[in-house]
């Protein structure tokens, strides 16, 4: 497996139920300190809101998730928003519905049916892409041999993260993991390029 679908943008979706309304957040993430501003943010805006459930997965192995109730029963918030994520097999993506409460009470059935809509109307709205799994290659060269090492990376599909160019220049990219190999052997046959693992 070579590629993982996200989303582009965020998105927006919104459920309501007996008077109580759900607003899907959809984000595209790549750490959970993102995850953690747009929650700050979203209770910040939402101030009046009861809860701020939230589910996020990230990382293309997909082994990196978590899914929070926020103080609805257990399973009934969470779990519903992660099983959505999984369903339109997404990674680097965060979702979090706040909830304003109607006065009345939904019970589990109910609100797992309004947390997991709700979710699936933002992800519906979603702009949702492919993008190619890719790996880090941090990489030292003398000025002179800079170009040489662009060239090598432009022609493997790298991209360029950080670069420091002093008297040596470090250079950070991550490179597609179809082309990974080829590209870190033939950064090393110029024998001009050390790589730091």
């Amino acid at each position: 497996m070579n590629t993982y679908q996200t989303i582009e943008t965020s998105s927006y979706g919104e459920f309501k139920d007996k008077g109580s309304r759900f607003l899907a957040y959809a984000y595209p993430v790549l750490t959970t300190e993102e995850i953690k501003q747009h929650l700050g943010s979203l209770k910040k805006e939402h101030f009046k809101a009861v809860h701020h459930c939230y589910a996020y997965r990230l990382g293309y192995d997909e082994n990196q998730f978590r899914a929070n109730d926020d103080g609805e029963p257990a399973g009934s918030a969470g779990r519903p928003i992660l099983g959505q994520i999984d369903s339109f097999q997404l990674t680097d993506i965060a979702v979090i519905v706040v909830r304003y409460f109607g006065g009345t009470l939904l019970g589990v059935p109910g609100l797992i049916h309004a947390y997991k809509t709700a979710t699936a109307e933002a992800l519906k709205k979603a702009s949702i892409i492919t993008k190619n799994i890719e790996k880090t290659i941090h990489l030292e060269c003398a000025y002179e041999v800079l170009n040489t090492a662009l060239q090598i990376i432009r022609r493997h599909q790298g991209n360029i993260i950080h670069q420091d160019l002093q008297l040596s220049c470090r250079i950070q990219v991550r490179i597609p993991v179809s082309h990974y190999e080829n590209c870190r052997q033939q950064l090393l046959d110029t024998r001009a390029m050390t790589i730091l693992e």
